[in-house]
């Protein structure tokens, strides 16, 4: 049985074409579907194993990145949603997408009723923010999308300009406690600090998994960086394959394989 994927697209998305291409890498089917269209037509996601939401500027971050889509999706098609996570099923988010999850409250989603809990602002600097980061996995996560052969340190680039997440202290407490911080900003050596902080971050967070680890949210671009190739360094840093986003989408994969088809 294959793996399919349902690529959520909207006026605003541009990561869409690189994120397809990154599921195609990982032996996952990929269908684009255009989200009003869904919506008009009552689609739903039940044949799709994960749900991706791109990269990009979804209705030209006009109130907030990712608010418009976040009602959209959530007034419609909550209940879908919820019934496609407890299938055991994936989502991720990416950038854009990542400011989409944390806005339908699916992240972190600590009460589990999908109220907003944080969000993600302005980054600190005030512009838009377009490098490479070093980045600490949380190998210890509950994240589906991470492995026990997922390295410690990697690198993927950042394009946003509203990066920074913030929640409370107590939130930011439980999604520690709970292993649900994934990713964190760090120094090319792996130290978490705010001196490698690009967005001003709480925790340095650059990515989180809801209570499930079902649900992926971060704000670097793993669909940018499949090929050791990608990076601007590749040769003088000698990097592998093993070291690029793609292992994200491989083990999204592997997850579908062995818990859900």
């Amino acid at each position: 049985m294959k793996i399919r994927a349902a690529l959520l697209y909207t006026e605003g998305t541009n990561c869409d074409l690189e994120t397809e291409n990154a599921f195609k890498m990982a032996g996952i089917e990929t269908e684009t579907l255009i989200l009003n269209q869904i919506i008009e037509n009552n689609g739903n996601f039940d044949k799709y194993h994960i749900i991706a939401i791109p990269g990009g500027f979804s209705y030209g971050d006009d109130i907030s990145a990712g608010k418009v889509f976040a009602d959209l999706l959530m007034h419609y098609k909550s209940e879908e949603i919820s019934r496609f996570i407890s299938q055991g099923k994936l989502i991720i988010g990416i950038c854009n997408g990542f400011q989409v999850l944390v806005k339908t409250g699916l992240l972190p989603d600590i009460s589990g009723n999908h109220k907003v809990e944080s969000t993600l602002a302005f980054n600190d600097s005030g512009v838009f923010i377009d490098r490479w980061v070093s980045l600490k996995v949380n190998k210890k996560s509950i994240s589906k999308f991470i492995d026990e052969g997922f390295p410690e340190l990697t690198e993927l680039p950042i394009a946003h300009a509203e990066g920074k997440f913030i929640t409370s202290n107590d939130i930011l407490d439980k999604i520690s406690q709970n292993g649900q911080i994934v990713f964190q900003y760090a120094s090319p050596e792996g130290i978490v600090s705010m001196d490698y902080n690009p967005n001003g971050s709480l925790m340095n967070i650059a990515g989180i998994c809801d209570k499930t680890g079902q649900i992926l949210g971060l704000m670097p671009h793993p669909e940018r960086f499949v090929t050791p190739y990608h990076h601007p360094t590749w040769r003088r840093k000698k990097i592998g394959e093993d070291s690029t986003g793609l292992l994200i989408f491989k083990n999204a994969a592997n997850y579908i394989k062995n818990n859900v088809i």
